[in-house]
């Protein structure tokens, strides 16, 4: 790159960071999403605008914005793990199926009618589906609606939409290389990307976790922030190489830190880096808007909109309803998701990219996105009214129906031996799937690499048979515990007897029959593909039918020893950070175990010292360590005081810790009624506060200051609890959390 280029590198990146910077700050002003600043920065940085200096060089904010596109699906990784997923239930994924299918299916036939081929008509359909996480969630903060009673269940849809957004660009990758819609190639696409999803999990999550826990100690913030960008990169590039895209395996990547201890960690110093290169990429956005498309397709632009906004409340709030929420919730969550955002900009760069989307798609679906982004908050305060309105004009057999839906369909269902049979056939069913996933890449690597290298090395000292034959069967035993996982399905103890009840009462239990069968026919499939080109067929089924005898005769204790091992340390390390917050799996001696709880700002020792807190007799915990803004204090004095944000390492019993969780962990996180800055501070009362004489019961501090007094520092080291009779005198240094700006006019 000769010296000409790096100059105008260096122009381009000074031009729109500066832009980028004046616009967010107007923004801000303004009170709207920053994103917005961005993609209006973008604008006036390109060429479509004369006023100002256009960049010099497209392709270079290109390259930033691809960096910016891997590092922001990395930031949503982190925030989404596959924990959050699982704990988001099957209503969050149907209601996501619901509106990700009804969205697409109209944004196709929307497409359709205005001209557009099949494949810009289904990437249209993807774009329209996507909800913003980002700004749903300045929306509701805005207008302090985050304690609201729909508000879960809309980020758990959210973060099932992130997944299939992921899912999606596979698919639309494979469509945009074939230029045509093959279901075959679909299937395969989706196939394919699930095999890969299981075997990057399933060892980022043995390896990862575990190298972690080796070196925590000598890792600094600036090694981890290194470690976090080199894994996500380096997993970027695989899923390159296995065909995938660079963002599909950052957000992987993402997802499988998000269940380590370090996870806040690392996403508190990935920060920055992720509103560098993500502002770059808004502005690459905004850089795509073209005044003239936008004149020209007037009337698509004020269509698509009307489209999401009424798609997303119908498909949102049926959703909602279907799977079993009241009809208040469902039309509350439905009128949240009227906008597209992030995820549609990173689809049409895809589409851009593949050279397969019409060059006017791209800055319509950019103009749409900033008109529902402006409207989002006027249709989330309208949800009660137009709720309000359904049901005074719904029909009352409609209503009673959904009433007794709703009621029925969070009902718990009663506990039998056909329900239990129904919740171990989904078990099983989940292990064939992973475990099939991880026998298929051994048998790869197996006959690629492992047995090739064995034989070659045994030829030296035995004949080839003899060597092929040692190295099939240590491949065989090597792959014991996994066999014996798809063959044998599980059962916990309570299943176990009442299943052995039902059996005793000539109840019929053929599903254990037929996932026998199954797990022995996929096992049989497995052996003939290991041995296949070894041997001849019907030695390789011989061998075949002889080993699963053995596996579940002769080898089931050790196979089933092997496998509850590697079972019990994956799910350590997936359920890790929950394990260490609890003291589970660290056990000390007996019943006694060793938990990390982050104190929160409604903690009712907070501001005390740990004498006067006493723990031991109230609670029957021991302190050991206080881990403040990333000091570790070991074995901490009495005299040191607990603060908010403080993590405290506590030793106690099972029932010790979890109740004092609850206690510890009271409000964890920080008032969200005000969009100011919050922070945790001290200062003195001078003379013209408006607290001096007054008694911390009658100063409203919550409502008129959005803030908290955690302590009184009265003297030297001499702190008063911060009681509703205390009052307040000059001098005295109050340590608080809160709004900034309003706790000025404290001091």
């Amino acid at each position: 790159m000769d010296e000409v280029q790096i100059q105008t590198l260096i122009y381009d990146l000074a031009l729109i960071l500066t832009l980028g910077a004046a616009a967010t700050i107007i923004f801000k002003l303004l009170k709207q999403p920053v994103v917005l600043g961005y993609i209006v920065a973008g604008f006036i940085a390109s060429p479509h605008f004369s006023l100002l200096p256009s960049v010099g060089n497209e392709a270079n904010i290109e390259f930033w914005a691809q960096i910016g596109i891997i590092v922001l699906l990395f930031s949503l990784g982190l925030e989404f793990s596959f924990k959050k997923l699982i704990n988001a239930g099957g209503s969050a994924i149907s209601t996501a199926l619901i509106i990700v299918l009804g969205m697409m299916g109209t944004g196709f036939i929307m497409g359709k009618s205005m001209g557009f081929s099949s494949v810009n008509s289904i990437f249209l359909g993807a774009m329209l589906s996507m909800s913003s996480t980002t700004i749903i969630l300045k929306a509701l903060t805005d207008l302090n609606l985050r304690h609201k009673r729909f508000v879960p269940g809309v980020f758990a849809v959210l973060i099932v939409e992130d997944l299939f957004a992921v899912v999606m660009m596979v698919i639309l990758s494979s469509i945009a290389i074939n230029k045509t819609v093959s279901g075959g190639e679909m299937v395969k696409s989706i196939l394919q990307l699930s095999f890969f999803l299981i075997i990057w999990f399933v060892v980022g999550v043995f390896l990862i976790p575990t190298i972690f826990r080796k070196f925590r100690k000598v890792i600094s913030d600036e090694m981890m922030l290194i470690i976090a960008m080199g894994l996500c990169f380096l997993m970027a590039i695989f899923s390159v190489e296995s065909g995938f895209s660079l963002a599909l395996g950052a957000f992987v990547m993402g997802s499988i830190l998000a269940g380590t201890p370090e996870a806040e960690r690392i996403e508190r110093i990935v920060n920055p880096v992720k509103d560098l290169f993500g502002a770059v990429f808004f502005i690459s956005v905004g850089m795509m808007v073209d005044p003239n498309v936008i004149v020209q397709y007037a009337g698509t632009i004020t269509l698509l909109s009307v489209v999401v906004i009424v798609g997303m409340i119908i498909f949102g709030t049926t959703g909602m309803l279907a799977t079993g929420q009241p009809l208040k919730i469902a039309m509350e969550s439905g009128f949240s998701l009227t906008q597209i955002g992030e995820f549609s900009f990173i689809i049409a760069t895809l589409g851009t990219t593949l050279g397969v989307l019409d060059e006017s798609i791209y800055p319509i679906i950019v103009t749409v996105s900033v008109i529902t982004t402006f409207t989002t908050p006027f249709f989330i305060k309208s949800s009660i009214p137009c709720y309000n309105f359904v049901e005074k004009h719904i029909p009352k057999k409609l209503s009673t129906l959904l009433e007794g839906y709703s009621k029925t369909a969070s009902a718990d269902v009663k506990e039998s031996h056909r329900n239990i049979w129904v919740k171990i056939v989904k078990r099983h069913a989940i292990r064939l799937v992973l475990y099939s996933a991880v026998i298929v890449a051994c048998i790869f690597l197996l006959r690629s690499y492992l047995i090739p290298i064995v034989v070659s090395m045994l030829e030296n000292v035995m004949s080839h048979n003899l060597a092929v034959l040692i190295s099939v069967v240590g491949s065989l035993l090597a792959l014991s515990p996994f066999f014996y996982a798809i063959i044998t399905p599980s059962f916990d103890r309570k299943e176990r007897r009442i299943l052995m009840n039902a059996q005793a009462n000539g109840l019929v239990v053929m599903p254990r029959v037929v996932m026998l069968l199954v797990g022995g026919m996929l096992t049989l499939a497995f052996i003939n593909s290991l041995l296949f080109g070894f041997y001849s067929s019907l030695t390789t089924i011989i061998i075949s039918l002889i080993y699963i005898i053995a596996l579940v005769l002769l080898l089931a204790p050790m196979a089933r020893k092997q496998l509850e091992n590697v079972e019990k340390r994956f799910l350590s390390n997936v359920n890790e950070r929950e394990n260490r917050r609890t003291g589970k799996e660290n056990n000390l001696v007996s019943d006694m175990h060793l938990a990390y709880m982050t104190v929160g700002h409604d903690c009712p020792f907070v501001g005390e010292r740990l004498k006067n807190a006493d723990l031991r007799r109230k609670y029957g915990i021991n302190v050991v360590a206080i881990l403040r803004n990333s000091v570790r204090y070991t074995i901490p004095t009495g005299n040191m005081r607990i603060f908010p944000g403080d993590q405290i390492g506590v030793i106690g019993t099972d029932e010790q810790i979890q109740a004092m969780l609850p206690i510890l962990e009271s409000s964890s996180t920080p008032p969200t009624e005000t969009s100011g800055e919050v922070k945790f501070t001290h200062f003195a009362l001078s003379e013209k506060s408006p607290l001096i004489g007054k008694r911390l019961g009658d100063t409203s501090l919550r409502e008129d200051y959005k803030s908290m007094i955690v302590s009184v520092e009265r003297g030297e080291d001499n702190f008063l609890s911060p009681t509703p009779d205390l009052v307040f005198q000059e001098g005295d240094i109050v340590w608080i959390v809160g709004d900034t700006k309003l706790m000025k006019g404290l001091k």
